[in-house]
């Protein structure tokens, strides 16, 4: 899920400049959520093993 939200995020930043602003940054802040949670998820993982 993480190396998801990167992907996501530089799609949104490099490759996708047809959609307005106001998206970009909306799909910017999803792939940083995405990417936070992948992280938050993967060190409860490795806190409980």
């Amino acid at each position: 899920m993480g190396v998801f939200g990167l992907m996501w995020l530089g799609v949104v930043m490099y490759a996708d400049g047809a959609t307005p602003l106001w998206l970009r940054v909306g799909e910017a802040v999803f792939g940083v959520f995405l990417t936070g949670w992948a992280v938050r998820k993967t060190a409860v993982m490795f806190g409980k093993a």
